[in-house]
Order: structure tokens, then C-alpha cells, then sequence
């Protein structure tokens, strides 16, 4: 476990941990519900609800447990704010760079600088698994590229038509690196 406090939001802590209890499972089950209705592009299109989220978080949690995986959660004031995964490389030639998914704060606590210490949480936490490069997706159509080169990624390609929102409405998948 990695705590890491962020002087952008002083009562914000990212956490990197290897293993969730039930009561975080639950809390990490409402935020992704919450975010993907709110219109967060989080791997689903709303409305969705908790029995919708359940099979994809429980398949995540089963890689967490398999140390495939870590879960980093941001918590203010001891509640949870948002989270993220660290997917890291099983083969022996990519171990030193992971892939970043479900990037997401709740959105009753977006606007207040929380998506970038989540991801500094991220950072200091891929960088004490002795992680180099850190990549990540995201969907086209949401300006989410700015906000991640603010953060020093690199975009390196885009796959047109790579998700579909509903039929007829197909966006891009950008694709973008750092090095850390």
C-alpha cells in the first residue's frame, strides 16, 4: 500500500492498494455506476446500473487478487473520491510500463483538481513498482487529451471508430503515453 498525500488538494490521498474489502468494493461499485451516468467514458454508456458494473468489477477485482492489477483510490476526508487501475504487463518484455483504465472521479467531486492528484497517485505509484512508462486510452469526443498532455502524455495514435457509443455513433480511440 502507498499513501500519497498531494498539496494541490490537502486533504486528498491516493492509495495504491493490492487488495479491496467489501466496503471499498461497494464504494468503488457506486462511483463507476455514478460516473458512467453522469456520462463518464468509464467503459459504459448510460443508463447503467450497479447490476451492469458488477460482472466488469468483479473480473477487475479477480485480476487485482492475481496481482495482475492494483487499484489506486482517492480518498478526501477518509471518503472516496474517485479511482483508477494500474493494469501491468505480464510478459517479461513489457514489465517495465503498465496501461492506466477507469480513470474516474465521482461527480459530485469533480472540478476541484481531483482527477490530477488522482493521477499523481498513479504516477508515484506506478514509479515505486519501478514502472518507466505509463500508457492509457481515451475516448474521442471528450477533450480528455488536453488534460493528460497537462500531465505530460504523449498521444501516439488514434484507431477511428474503435468504440461504439450507440449505432451510427462511433468514436475514436486515442492512445497516449508518459514517461514517468
Amino acid at each position: 500500500m502507498i499513501d500519497v498525500m498531494t498539496s494541490a488538494v490537502p486533504s486528498a490521498v491516493a492509495t495504491a492498494l493490492e487488495d479491496v474489502d467489501p466496503e471499498l468494493r461497494a464504494a468503488l461499485l457506486a462511483c463507476w455506476t455514478d460516473v458512467s451516468n453522469a456520462g463518464g467514458a468509464v467503459g459504459f454508456v448510460p443508463p447503467v446500473t450497479e447490476d451492469d458494473v458488477v460482472p466488469a468489477l468483479d473480473a477487475l477485482l479477480t485480476r487485482v487478487a492475481q496481482g495482475r492489477e492494483r487499484v489506486v483510490v482517492l480518498r478526501v476526508d477518509g471518503e472516496l473520491a474517485g479511482w483508477a487501475v494500474l493494469s501491468l504487463s505480464v510478459s517479461p518484455l513489457r514489465r517495465h510500463w503498465a496501461t492506466v483504465l477507469r480513470v474516474q472521479v465521482h461527480p459530485a467531486r469533480q472540478g476541484q483538481g481531483l482527477g490530477r492528484a488522482l493521477m499523481t497517485g498513479v504516477h508515484d505509484a506506478a514509479r515505486s513498482l519501478g514502472l518507466e512508462m505509463l500508457h492509457l486510452t481515451v475516448r474521442g469526443g471528450y477533450g480528455l487529451e488536453g488534460f493528460y498532455a497537462g500531465l505530460g502524455y504523449q498521444e501516439f495514435g488514434r484507431m477511428p471508430g474503435a468504440i461504439r457509443v450507440a449505432p451510427g455513433d462511433d468514436r475514436e480511440e486515442v492512445h497516449l503515453f508518459a514517461r514517468l
